[in-house]
């Protein structure tokens, strides 16, 4: 029984990941051929580039290595009621972080291009661009590592599928902006910025309800 579950488990992973692979590819194909290569896309390159620096640092780092260990613990040696204020008080002392780091971020957003992309202060309208798109896409941080951290909940309790679905959210809209929305965005290449951070929300939004489902058993 217990290898048939760990084969079902392997078998709905893949194939989420397959499906969230061939969305990427897509997003991809589509980058390339309605941006290419050029001063904006680049600007975009670097403010898409720094908070993902910062969600492998946060959600994929230190704190998810220590988190779900601690979690399972839980799990296995105390109460529901424990487990449900370990969680809460985690994902709270998160959120709270990552708040203010976003504020910072955006606040002081010419200073971080500065200090990461020194060589864009030679062109003012690159760097005000890239200035302009951190800003939009800094958010994604906050998103994406509490969306992390609800995939561990999640993972913790067996259910894999959906933390291996939810990347897949960000790349369908990363195409539906592309085609249908980037006629709405001046400069277009706004279009991408917008789609990362309404992205990263749906993902955190998505998992949310099941965290909600789990906690509140």
């Amino acid at each position: 029984m217990a290898k048939k579950s760990l084969l079902k488990s392997l078998a709905s992973v893949s194939g989420m990941t397959m499906v969230s692979r061939i969305f990427g590819f897509l997003r991809d194909m589509l980058m390339a051929s309605y941006f290419g290569a050029g001063m904006a896309t680049d600007a975009f390159n670097v403010a898409y580039k720094l908070p993902n620096l910062l969600r492998r640092v946060f959600a994929e780092g230190a704190f998810s290595q220590a988190f779900v260990p601690i979690l399972s613990e839980y799990k296995n040696t105390k109460s529901k009621e424990e487990t449900r204020e370990f969680i809460a008080s985690v994902m709270g002392m998160l959120g709270f972080v990552l708040f203010m780091i976003t504020i910072l971020g955006m606040i002081f957003a010419s200073g971080v291009i500065f200090l990461t992309a020194g060589g864009f202060t030679n062109d003012p309208a690159k760097f005000g661009l890239t200035v302009e798109l951190l800003r939009i896409t800094f958010p994604y941080i906050l998103f994406i590592s509490l969306a992390s951290m609800i995939g561990g909940v999640l993972n913790t309790w067996g259910l894999f599928s959906i933390p291996s679905f939810t990347p897949t959210i960000l790349n369908i809209v990363f195409i539906i902006f592309i085609v249908f929305l980037r006629f709405y965005f001046d400069p277009p290449i706004l279009t991408l910025a917008w789609a990362t951070f309404i992205g990263g929300l749906l993902q955190l939004c998505f998992q949310l309800p099941f965290l909600k489902k789990l906690i509140c058993w």
